[in-house]
């Protein structure tokens, strides 16, 4: 009984400090200036940022709630299925957003081409957090926010994952790449296509 209590504490501390350290990683990010590049103009920035903050609030509450039952195989199961939904969900009017990495764990979370040299930007300068975006055509822009590995990432993403919680994402993800990443890493990206402001004149 003492052993099964104290496993019952251990996953309890370990859901309070990952939807502490998430929720406070995620603000900062929604924190970050929004800066014009790429003839993006700042309105156009703006938009796309508040169109993103949902996708991310609601994942919170999903991995909060996930990792709150004391077990870490929840939280694959939201980033497994719940993420994808809500990020299905938000994907109206024009607007389409998800995540990606340039080490998968979901091959189906590829980055799209216009993503990709925003993610090796992040990459080789990892300690610059600024949203960047740019123009894709006549209608459309892109909006990229990186995502940073933070304590809670490493539990399923670190150098030193549990062996039956490895074996669960090996079985699921057989050719997963999504590890050995360390604090602060630069983990992937969140990610907005929507309609370009046409109403909004960018600088010349």
């Amino acid at each position: 009984m003492s052993g099964r209590q104290s496993s019952r504490d251990k996953r309890v501390q370990f859901s309070i400090l990952c939807g502490s350290v998430l929720v406070a990683a995620l603000f900062l990010a929604s924190c970050q200036a929004a800066q014009p590049t790429a003839e993006v103009s700042p309105q156009e920035m703006e938009r796309a940022k508040n169109a993103l903050q949902p996708f991310k609030e609601q994942l919170v509450d999903a991995l909060t709630g996930a990792l709150q039952e004391g077990d870490p195989e929840s939280a694959i199961s939201v980033c497994r299925e719940k993420a994808p939904q809500i990020a299905a969900e938000l994907s109206v009017d024009g607007i389409r957003m998800g995540r990606t990495s340039h080490r998968l764990r979901n091959p189906d979370n590829a980055p799209e081409p216009w993503v990709e040299p925003l993610l090796a930007a992040y990459l080789e300068d990892p300690e610059n957090p600024q949203p960047r975006a740019v123009r894709l055509d006549e209608s459309t822009i892109g909006y990229v926010e990186p995502i940073y590995a933070m304590s809670f990432c490493l539990s399923c993403h670190g150098p030193s994952i549990e062996p039956d919680l490895l074996e669960t994402i090996r079985s699921l993800y057989p050719e997963d790449q999504a590890t050995d990443f360390r604090m602060h890493d630069v983990r992937g990206l969140f990610w907005v296509t929507l309609p370009s402001d046409t109403g909004t004149e960018t600088d010349t």
